[in-house]
């Protein structure tokens, strides 16, 4: 898969922002801090997490010239998807993180969120930051 191969299909073309790029990662770190906050529920600590994984993938996605079409369903989904492209993040990554994506889904129709998986949420989150960070830099 080509980033160029979904324009139009599920991405576009945007200028690469410096200055929005941060903001998003700047952004990624403070859900980060609020995902280890044990005062509130699994469940919110889960959806911190997965917004810092939503801004990372996006700040990687417009780092390379891209941004997904919010408009399209599956965004959510490209993202994490273009992740390897984008940042070279390796394919188990990317399966966990689909994983973490199906998850909360679930949760925001059931309201089930297992603990185990919100902590599997934060080391790929804080990882992925890591890698993130060093790959935008």
């Amino acid at each position: 898969m080509s980033l160029d191969n979904l324009l139009g299909i599920s991405l576009e073309r945007v200028e690469a922002d410096a200055a929005a790029i941060q903001r998003l990662l700047s952004a990624a770190q403070r859900n980060i801090a609020d995902a280890h906050v044990t005062q509130i529920s699994a469940e919110n600590r889960f959806d911190a997490a997965y917004k810092a994984i939503m801004q990372l993938a996006n700040a990687a996605l417009q780092a390379n010239g891209y941004r997904t079409l919010t408009s399209k369903p599956g965004h959510h989904m490209r993202m994490i998807q273009t992740l390897p492209k984008t940042i070279g993040l390796d394919q188990a990554t990317v399966t966990v993180l689909d994983a973490l994506r199906k998850q909360r889904n679930v949760a925001d129709y059931s309201g089930d969120v297992v603990p185990r998986q919100c902590r599997q949420g934060l080391r790929a989150a804080g990882g992925n930051i890591a890698s993130s960070r060093a790959h935008l830099a």
